[in-house]
């Protein structure tokens, strides 16, 4: 079943609305029919077996069937901070990083970024960013979507997101220096329900100065393998090491 992901005020007892594109998918791409099921998820992280009782290309009823228990989301939330990379490689982390489980996105304007972004450049590129995690959600059936913070720089990063349990920044010196504080040897001491940030550096990689700053933080350095890795693998890299190691080492 298809699953599409509803603004809170949509839900009205047992009624579900769906509107705008969802309910052109819905009508025209899917050529779904009254009677047909999808499902529906709600902003709160639950979902619901939904049956098609009125169909138009503007607006889907439909009503609950059965609410459902399961859960696709990691065992730990992840908060990938990005240094802005060059040209749409942000939109490659935000789609895949979705599929693996990221619990939030935020972009990093960093000291060796080619590109330059500030609010205002932010604001024009939310929209498709938005989309993309949205779309990346029901495709690998999430029951949320990932939050996409404003652009930051490095300095305010490390100094303002003090929420998390664990923070972490990908650092090649500690590659180079084996063995090093490896991430596997992190992840090990990860307790279901952990806040994580992993900083990852743009192309250029993270500067002696921001290593620094972040280290200022209480930012663990670590080594992501002996390789090193481009900019946009290693926020996969890391998230798919959690998964596995969380979600399928843990299970065995």
């Amino acid at each position: 079943m298809q699953r599409y992901f509803v603004p809170e005020e949509n839900w009205r007892e047992s009624i579900v609305l769906i509107h705008d594109d969802d309910a052109h998918h819905i009508h025209r791409v899917m050529r779904c029919h009254e009677g047909d099921r999808i499902i529906c998820n709600h902003p709160g992280g639950s979902a619901a077996i939904c049956r098609i009782i009125s169909i138009g290309p503007a607006e889907v009823r439909t009503s609950i069937d059965e609410w459902l228990s399961e859960s696709a989301e990691l065992p730990v939330d992840v908060t990938i901070a990005q240094g802005i990379p060059k040209s749409d490689k942000f939109e490659l982390v935000l789609q895949k990083g979705t599929e693996l489980g990221a619990n939030a996105f935020i972009p990093v304007q960093s000291e060796r970024s080619v590109a330059l972004w500030n609010d205002k450049k932010m604001e024009k590129k939310l929209s498709r960013f938005q989309k993309i995690v949205k779309e990346a959600s029901e495709q690998s059936h999430r029951n949320r979507i990932p939050d996409i913070l404003q652009v930051l720089s490095v300095e305010k990063m490390a100094a303002y997101l003090d929420k998390y349990d664990v923070k972490l920044f990908a650092y090649e010196e500690e590659a180079k220096s084996m063995p090093g504080k490896s991430l596997g040897s992190v992840i090990n001491n990860l307790e279901k329900g952990s806040n994580v940030l992993v900083y990852i550096g743009p192309e250029g990689g993270i500067s002696e100065k921001e290593a620094a700053v972040l280290t200022e933080h209480y930012f663990t350095p670590i080594r992501l393998g002996p390789r090193i890795l481009r900019t946009e693998t290693a926020s996969l890299y890391v998230l798919a090491s959690i998964s596995y190691h969380l979600e399928e080492l843990r299970c065995t």
